[in-house]
C-alpha cells in the first residue's frame, strides 16, 4: 500500500471530508494535525512516505527536506500554487507536484468582516459588552471615504466591488496593474505613495514572494493617515511586522486587520496578540467547509491519478 501523509491538519477534519475507510485497502494514511517542530523533525517523520497531501504554505517543503525523503514520489497541494514548495527539486527528483481548485470569494469576504470590525470597534465592543459596558467607542462610517487597494486581482477586485457597493471611493496601484480592469471596475489608478497617503483603509491583495516581500514598513506606514486602517488577508512578510507592531503601538495608524503573518501559526507571545488596536484571525481566509471540501477530495482526486499514471492539475 502507498504510505500516505496529511500534512498540517490543524483542525482534524481530513477524515470529515474524505472516507479513509473506502480507501484503506490502496493507501495507509496518517494524519499529522501539528506543525513539525523543526526541519529535522519533519525528515524523521516522513522519512517512509511516498505521498505528502498538503495543505498550501504551511510546511515549507524545501530543497534538504525533499532530498532526505527518498521514498517520495507524489506531493499533492491545495490550490494551483504553493510558493513553499521548492520546485527545482521536484524536477531533479521527478516527484509529480498537483494540485486542487479553490474558490476565490472567502478571502474577500474575511477582508471585509475585518474592515467592519475595525470601522465598528468590534473587538472592543464585544469584549465589553461581556464584562457589563454599553457603547464604549465611537465608530466611523464607510460612505464617502478612500479605500485602497495593494493588488487587483482576483480577490482585489471582488474587493473593490464591494467597495463601491458601500459608497467608498476606490483607488488601485501593484507594479502589474491592470488598467482595463480598473475602467471596468471604475478604480483610480494611482502611484504606491498616493494610495499610502491617501487611504482611510488601505488592503493588501498581492501574491507573496520577493517582490512584494517587506512592501509596507515603518516608511510607509509613517506616511499613512493615523486615522488609516491595514488590512492583510493575503501574505504576511509583505508587512514587515515589527515595523507595523511599532506602528500600532505609537498609534502611528489607527488599527489594522490581519489574517496573515511573519511565522504561522503566530506565536503565544506575539506582541501583535497584546495590542487592542489589533484585530486578529488565524488564517483563516481561505478555511470553509466548501474550500476543504474541494481540497481534501481534489486532493484524492489527484493522487489517484498519479498512481494510475495520469496525473492532473499538475504543478511545474
Amino acid at each position: 500500500m502507498l504510505k500516505v501523509a496529511i500534512l498540517d491538519d490543524y483542525q482534524n477534519i481530513f477524515q470529515q471530508f474524505v472516507n479513509i475507510e473506502k480507501l484503506s485497502g490502496k493507501y495507509e494514511f496518517k494524519i499529522f494535525s501539528e506543525p513539525f517542530l523543526d526541519e529535522a523533525d519533519a525528515i524523521e517523520q516522513l522519512s517512509d512516505f511516498e505521498a505528502l497531501l498538503v495543505m498550501r504554505e504551511r510546511t515549507p517543503l524545501t530543497k534538504n527536506l525533499i532530498d532526505n525523503l527518498m521514498r517520495l514520489k507524489f506531493i499533492i497541494t491545495s490550490g494551483l500554487r504553493n510558493k513553499s514548495i521548492d520546485f527545482e527539486t521536484t524536477k531533479k527528483r521527478k516527484i509529480i507536484v498537483c494540485g486542487t481548485e479553490m474558490n476565490t470569494n472567502p478571502t474577500p469576504e474575511l477582508t471585509w468582516s475585518l474592515i467592519l470590525g475595525l470601522a465598528r470597534n468590534l473587538k472592543t465592543e464585544i469584549d465589553n459588552m461581556y464584562q457589563g459596558y454599553w457603547q464604549t467607542t465611537i465608530g466611523v462610517e464607510l460612505k464617502g471615504k478612500i479605500l485602497g487597494l495593494i493588488g487587483l486581482g482576483k480577490v482585489g477586485s471582488q474587493v473593490a466591488k464591494i467597495g463601491k457597493a458601500f459608497g467608498m471611493q476606490v483607488m488601485a496601484w501593484s507594479e502589474n496593474l491592470n488598467l482595463d480592469k480598473c475602467k471596468e471596475l471604475e478604480v483610480l489608478p494611482c502611484t504606491k505613495e498616493d494610495i499610502i497617503k491617501n487611504s482611510d483603509f488601505l488592503s493588501i491583495h498581492v501574491q507573496g514572494g520577493e517582490r512584494y516581500k517587506d512592501c509596507i514598513t515603518i516608511k510607509e506606514l509613517d506616511k499613512m493617515k493615523k486615522t488609516a486602517f491595514l488590512i492583510n488577508t493575503s501574505r504576511g512578510p509583505i508587512v514587515n511586522e515589527d515595523d507595523l507592531i511599532i506602528a500600532l503601538s505609537t498609534n502611528e495608524i489607527a488599527g489594522a486587520g490581519l489574517d496573515v503573518y511573519e511565522k504561522e501559526p503566530l506565536p503565544e507571545n506575539n506582541k501583535l496578540r497584546f495590542l487592542p488596536n489589533a484585530l486578529l484571525t488565524p488564517h483563516i481566509g481561505y478555511v470553509t467547509a466548501e474550500n476543504y471540501d474541494i481540497f481534501y477530495n481534489q486532493m484524492i482526486e489527484s493522487l489517484e491519478s498519479c498512481v494510475n499514471g495520469k496525473p492532473i492539475r499538475i504543478i511545474e
